[in-house]
């Protein structure tokens, strides 16, 4: 019997992610472009993705399109879905045991309680407000003149404590600027600012109540200064991998054989 390949594509605000699976275990393929919905992202992950498996579109049985700009890809995926429950079922997939799955985008961060075999059971979300986002992180990043890349080092070699009291990105952003006038040492800064988006992501997981396994993902998972400072702020291990930002994507892969199961049993 011939191996069935599936594609899962996560659309994000400021990346695009891409997955593909072999019979909806095996990770073949994936890709990650820093650049998101509204742009080339899309069509350049999926060409990149394919590229790296040495497939063609023909070969691969099912697409599933998730995440913020899934609704851009009508064309070229066979099924969208929500990237909350994707999330739960690519951290499921990474830690089997996970039961709580905090997720920082972009536009948004989330926090979703999941069940057995990574069912999404309930979630909070905060995407009215850029504080506590992937796009907070990368207006301080600008403002202090260092990349986003750079902030988990540099928070790192922090020596003083100092508070981002403002939960607001313009206040936040006044306040930064405030805080340079005094001569307060950039490390310190972004010390502080991770600790800001962890005191506002770590209120929404309270809200839904923590169990372990706890799980990060999201680009911002990445930033092991944010990581430590969410750990800190919950008093709990927070698990992360090295796949983290495909998280929706690889869910979006199981998704897309689940379904094409479901099709050819019919």
């Amino acid at each position: 019997m011939s191996a069935i390949y599936t594609m899962g594509i996560d659309i994000g605000s400021t990346a695009s992610k891409s997955v593909i699976l072999k019979d909806g275990k095996e990770i073949i393929s994936k890709a990650v472009i820093d650049v998101g919905a509204g742009t080339s992202g899309p069509k350049r992950v999926i060409e990149e993705v394919t590229k790296e498996a040495g497939l063609s579109r023909e070969e691969i049985s099912f697409i599933l399109a998730t995440g913020y700009g899934r609704n851009s890809l009508l064309e070229w995926a066979d099924h969208q879905m929500s990237e909350l429950s994707c999330h739960a079922k690519g951290a499921n997939y990474l830690f089997p045991n996970v039961r709580t799955v905090i997720d920082i985008g972009g536009q948004d961060a989330k926090v979703l309680k999941v069940g057995p075999n990574g069912v999404l059971s309930n979630f909070v979300m905060n995407d009215k407000c850029a504080a506590g986002t992937g796009r907070f992180l990368d207006v301080m990043a600008k403002i202090l003149e260092v990349k986003v890349s750079e902030l988990e080092e540099l928070s790192a070699k922090s020596t003083e404590d100092v508070s981002i009291s403002s939960t607001c990105t313009v206040f936040a952003e006044s306040e930064v600027i405030s805080q340079l006038a005094k001569g307060v040492h950039k490390n310190d800064i972004i010390k502080g600012i991770h600790r800001s988006v962890a005191g506002r992501v770590g209120g929404l997981a309270k809200r839904v109540g923590i169990e372990d396994d706890l799980v990060m993902t999201g680009g911002v998972a990445l930033n092991g200064g944010v990581v430590k400072a969410l750990e800190e702020a919950l008093n709990h291990e927070i698990k992360t991998s090295p796949l983290t930002q495909y998280a929706g994507a690889i869910g979006a892969a199981l998704f897309a054989y689940k379904k094409y199961e479901g099709v050819n049993k019919k």
